[in-house]
Parts: C-alpha cells; sequence; structure tokens
C-alpha cells in the first residue's frame, strides 16, 4: 500500500500503484480467501463473484477479470426496465452523419438547475460499433450534483474520465478515486459507479469499445519514458451500508434502470487484473527532438486501444503537456497535415501552440477526421515562422487527443447543438502565397 506525493490537489486516499499487474485489497482483514477464489463458504458470509473483462479463454497475457467478494451477489435485482436519457447513444447511430468538414464546438455550459453527472451525460461523436466490440464514443458532461442514490454501468466499453471543471469523486465496486483535472481515470467495462462533484464541473468521457487500453510499446525509446507504470494508482477496497440504489445500465446505446435494496458498492475485498485508475498527467515523461523537426503526436501517447493491425490504433489517449521545445530549423508546432488516423481534440486549460489565435477554448474541442487538411492556425503559424530559435518551455496549457483509425459520426446532437462553431474553416484564411 502506497500513499504517493501528487499534483493538483487529490485526496490522499491509500492507493495500489502500477498498471496491468494483480493486485488484492480488502477492508476487512481475513475478507479474502486463501489459494482459492470461490470457496464453499466465503468469510463474513459474503458471496463470491468474478468480473471478466476478456473472453474466459482469451490469452493470459490478454486475460483480465477480477474477483469480488461482497455482501449482496449483483444478481440480486429485479428486470431492468427501458429508461428515456435524450444524450446518450452508441455508435454505429441510426441518424449518424459522417462529415468531411473541419469541425469545433464551445465548451458545454454549466447547467442552470440540479444535474448530476449521468444527467449531464452527452454523446458527442462515436465509430465502430459497441454491440461488435471496435470503435469508441465521445461523450461531454457539464453537472453540479452528486449522483445521490444512483448508480451506472455501461456495458458498451470501458470509460476514460478526463475532467476539465471540477474534481469527481468516482465511486466504484473496487473503491473510490479522487480525480481532479489534470488526472484522468478509467473504470472498466461493467464495473458499477457513482459519480460525486462538489459543485460545478465539466468535461469529457472517452467510452472504449474495443480491445482494452494498455501502455503503448516503448520501441527503441527502451525500458523507460511516457507514463511509467508505477504511477497509475488503484484505490484499495472500501463498502457502503446498504441503501435502496437505482442502478442504470446502457447497453448497446440504449439506457435501462432496475431497483436495488441495497447499495452496489458493497464490496468487503477484491483480487484481479481487471481494475480501475487514475493517473495524474503531470507525472508523463515527455520525449521529443533534440536535433531537427517535429514528432510524430504518438510519441505523446499515453494508453493505446489495439486496432489488431500492428502499429494501428483502435484509440490513442494523446496528451500535449508542459515541454522543452529545442530542435533548430524547426517549425515547432504540429505541422500540417492529412492523417489516415482520425482526431478527436480537446483543451483541459491554457492553450494549444497550434490554435493560438482563438477559438479553441478549455472545455471546448475540434474534430479532423480521416484525410481532412489541418494544421496550425495563421496566427499560430506567423508566430512560429518568426520566432526566435532558442529553447523554449511550453507550459501555456494541457490539450489532448482521442485519435482513432475509424472515421466518427456526429449524433444528431453533436451536429445540431449551438455549441458547433459556424466559422473554424475561418482560421486558416490569410495565409500569403508561397512565391513560384
Amino acid at each position: 500500500m502506497n500513499t504517493p506525493r501528487r499534483s493538483g490537489g487529490a485526496e490522499q486516499r491509500p492507493v495500489l500503484c502500477g498498471f496491468g499487474s494483480e493486485f488484492q485489497s480488502e477492508a476487512i482483514a481475513g475478507a479474502l480467501p486463501v489459494g482459492r477464489n470461490s470457496p464453499q463458504r466465503p468469510a463474513l458470509g459474503l458471496y463470491a463473484e468474478q468480473l471478466s473483462g476478456t473472453a474466459f479463454t482469451a490469452p493470459r497475457h490478454e486475460n483480465r477479470r477480477s474477483w469480488f467478494y461482497r455482501r449482496m451477489p449483483s444478481a440480486a435485482h429485479a428486470a431492468f426496465r427501458p429508461l428515456a436519457h435524450g444524450g446518450l447513444a452508441a455508435p454505429p447511430f441510426a441518424d449518424g452523419l459522417l462529415n468531411p468538414n473541419r469541425l469545433r464546438w464551445d465548451p458545454m455550459p454549466f447547467p442552470e438547475h440540479p444535474t448530476d453527472w449521468l444527467q449531464g451525460l452527452h454523446t458527442l461523436a462515436g465509430n465502430g460499433s459497441a454491440e461488435d466490440g471496435a470503435g469508441v464514443s465521445v461523450h461531454l458532461y457539464a453537472c453540479n450534483t452528486p449522483m445521490g442514490n444512483t448508480a451506472f454501468l455501461s456495458a458498451d466499453g470501458e470509460m476514460l474520465f478526463v475532467p476539465q471543471v471540477g474534481a469527481l469523486s468516482i465511486v466504484t465496486e473496487f473503491g473510490v478515486m479522487d480525480v481532479p483535472p489534470g488526472h484522468v481515470a478509467l473504470v472498466p467495462r461493467g464495473v458499477k459507479v457513482r459519480v460525486d462533484v462538489p459543485g460545478p464541473a465539466r468535461g469529457y468521457v472517452l467510452e472504449n469499445h474495443g480491445a482494452l487500453f494498455r501502455l503503448p510499446e516503448l520501441g527503441p525509446i527502451g525500458a523507460n519514458g511516457l507514463a511509467n507504470p508505477r504511477d497509475f494508482e488503484t484505490p484499495q477496497a472500501r463498502f457502503e451500508d446498504d441503501a435502496p440504489t437505482r442502478l442504470i445500465m446502457k447497453l448497446g446505446g440504449q439506457v435501462w434502470q432496475t431497483e436495488l435494496r441495497h447499495s452496489p458498492f458493497d464490496v468487503v475485498a477484491w483480487h484481479g487484473n481487471l481494475v480501475p485508475w487514475r493517473y495524474d498527467l503531470a507525472r508523463f515523461n515527455t520525449m521529443g527532438s533534440i536535433s531537427f523537426d517535429h514528432p510524430d503526436p504518438s510519441i505523446f501517447t499515453v494508453v493505446t486501444s489495439p486496432s489488431g493491425q500492428p502499429g494501428v490504433a483502435n484509440c490513442d489517449f494523446v496528451i500535449f503537456p508542459t515541454r522543452w521545445m529545442v530542435a533548430e530549423d524547426t517549425f515547432r508546432p504540429p505541422w500540417f497535415h492529412r492523417n489516415i488516423m482520425s482526431e478527436y481534440m480537446g483543451l483541459i486549460s491554457g492553450a494549444y501552440d497550434a490554435k493560438e489565435g482563438g477559438g479553441f477554448v478549455p472545455g471546448g474541442g475540434s474534430l479532423h477526421n480521416r484525410m481532412s487538411a489541418h494544421g496550425p492556425d495563421a496566427t499560430s503559424f506567423e508566430k512560429a515562422t518568426n520566432a526566435e530559435l532558442k529553447p523554449v518551455k511550453f507550459d501555456a496549457g494541457l490539450a489532448f487527443m482521442f485519435e482513432t483509425v475509424r472515421p466518427f459520426r456526429l449524433t444528431r446532437w453533436g451536429h445540431e447543438t449551438p455549441l458547433l462553431q459556424p466559422d473554424y474553416d475561418a482560421v486558416w484564411s490569410g495565409f500569403a502565397k508561397g512565391q513560384s
């Protein structure tokens, strides 16, 4: 058990450190069985229950599962009933729009009335098929109240939380994660959550329908660098007293509800390698050029979900953090390019060094689908072209990217929301024509 130092004011709860490890935790000593998973009579009258994140027969290096020892089995609930939730969907969308244009959105406004995380969650775009286990969805949230006696689970994919304003307290069956802006957290598919907030909160959620996120291979970088495994934090076991709870489930984008006579956060002990985690983005060990040319943005990958095709990601989660830029005779912001991958970008704080002309603001986002031409705006281009080339520390902001091999389709809400900026293309006007 470790209680490491961290930035951003995250609460000092005891945590387990590591990525892809076998963990175990118990809130009451002796609750974990020894030498077996499912004893005839578990200690304390608990119920043994396995949660599988991969097929039973997945190769050992890919297999992810955990065992719970809980006060009530998850099966103890009545039938689910359909629940209307106009904001949520899962690909393939019945009315999805595939748009070749460069798109950008303003931040979601904070709600004027009491709104919890689930009520304030809206699906913006996605690709692949949640039912077929491929692709991703991008959701946005804006909320101001805790979820109270409501819990949620997604059967469609694992969820990567990226807060932008306001800390989240994510209660899970494994324990609690406090996730302020500047941190991210992952909740595995099927794990029940309750998201509590002390006040207004806003951010992004990437739902991964494909292969589970893992750390990228380092290749010639060597043994160390980028996101180091020891910096990922998994919560310790914690359970709640009985409390009637409404359980909401998403399957294939459809939302269902049932009632429980107990709290679903009643796990007294657990062990396994399918776990939630939190990561402080300030601990990312940034790599870059020290001679010439700006590197490909893949060098900033925190975690990746492979597609099955070597070197091609179902989704990469990439960040653009504080870093030194020292290359010689080099245009230092990301260059103009067209890409077989599709890119959704968000901004957690400050500014992005290729979009200094305004319009790309914290809480907002942009989408450049497959082979759409994009790059620095005119203001950023002019500044970088005429900059004195000396070592410069970029510490103006923190941006991120969800990069995926498939093009994104917009939901109807993503296409029709007034947050969509009508004049994004104008950022590339005003360039002088090169001399022939």
